[in-house]
């Protein structure tokens, strides 16, 4: 048993090590792996690997869910005052993700277009932040044209998140065969809930009964096993789909 131990100890080791080379961490922490088996991948674990996981990502966004319930605004004006003591593109940023979280979708499109003015310009991130907000304030031309430089440049960036608000943005501008192919394309690919719930929105609208009764069979089987953290984090697409559920009605 002492011998099996020691044996899963080790190949926790390699497999945190297998990890660092493959996303250039630095190699220190081979040296820390293997003098430190134990301690040293547990530490690997918490302090490398966990944060760049969903279900940390996700964690981080119910906390953030949770403190906006209790005063929405609370996060803009903070990134407010913080962009005025000191106007860097980091705080600018801020506060163009306070503002789209805290609903303000257009004052968060002016946001991150004074992000994209400087060295950020071609950051993925904020033109994906950007894009979001872009179609949330019904500004699809704009969002169309990053989310396009986005796909070509770096196709794996954020790839299912991409093709739904791609194809929210195509129907947003009357492109309906564009956007019908490119979300039955994200359902195909990738099935998480919001393609097919973003699917299903737009089935509604545009008449499709047999693509949204389908879809939404498959949502309605989806819900009931969710935890509390998943339910959180797709209150507002699942707003949407009663809404445009309602209005087919």
């Amino acid at each position: 048993m002492p011998i099996f131990g020691a044996g899963l100890h080790f190949l926790l080791a390699i497999l945190c090590a297998v990890h660092v080379v493959r996303t250039g961490r630095p190699l220190y922490w081979l040296l820390i792996l293997f003098l430190f088996p134990v301690l040293g991948s547990v530490v690997y674990f918490v302090a490398v690997w966990l944060p760049t996981t969903r279900l940390q990502r996700h964690a981080r966004k119910a906390v953030s869910a949770a403190g906006r319930a209790i005063d929405p605004q609370r996060e803009v004006r903070a990134a407010r005052e913080a962009l005025a003591e000191m106007p860097t593109a980091q705080n600018q940023l801020r506060l163009a993700t306070a503002l789209f979280e805290a609903g303000d979708a257009a004052a968060a499109a002016q946001a991150y277009e004074a992000c994209l003015q400087g060295p950020f310009a071609k950051d993925h991130e904020i033109r994906f932040g950007a894009a979001r907000a872009y179609v949330e304030c019904g500004r699809d031309a704009d969002a169309l044209r990053h989310l396009e430089d986005l796909r070509r440049e770096r196709p794996e960036f954020r790839a299912d998140q991409v093709s739904v608000l791609r194809a929210r943005a195509l129907a947003g501008l009357g492109r309906t065969q564009e956007a019908g192919a490119e979300f039955a394309a994200a359902e195909r690919r990738f099935g998480t809930y919001e393609a097919k719930a973003e699917y299903a929105i737009w089935a509604y609208a545009t008449g499709d009964r047999a693509t949204s009764a389908r879809l939404q069979e498959e949502l309605d089987r989806i819900e009931p096993g969710w935890k509390a953290l998943a339910r959180e984090l797709n209150a507002p697409v699942q707003r949407r789909l009663r809404a445009a559920r309602e209005r087919a009605a």
